[in-house]
């Protein structure tokens, strides 16, 4: 299961801190998760308080 971080992401950096696999990169606008690192933990959705981070399918 791969994730995806919506326009909904406020840059607050809950999921970055919280990614044991440093997944979670940080973009001009917004963040984003680099699916080669991501090991699906769940972490980023688990820690966002803006509910921004989806499962992709």
């Amino acid at each position: 299961m791969l994730y995806e971080i919506t326009k909904r992401c406020i840059k607050c950096g809950a999921c970055e801190s919280e990614c044991p696999n440093n997944a979670v990169i940080e973009d001009e606008k917004q963040f984003r998760i680099d699916e080669i690192r991501c090991r699906n933990c769940g972490n980023c959705i688990d820690n966002c308080p803006n509910n921004a981070i989806i499962e992709k399918r």
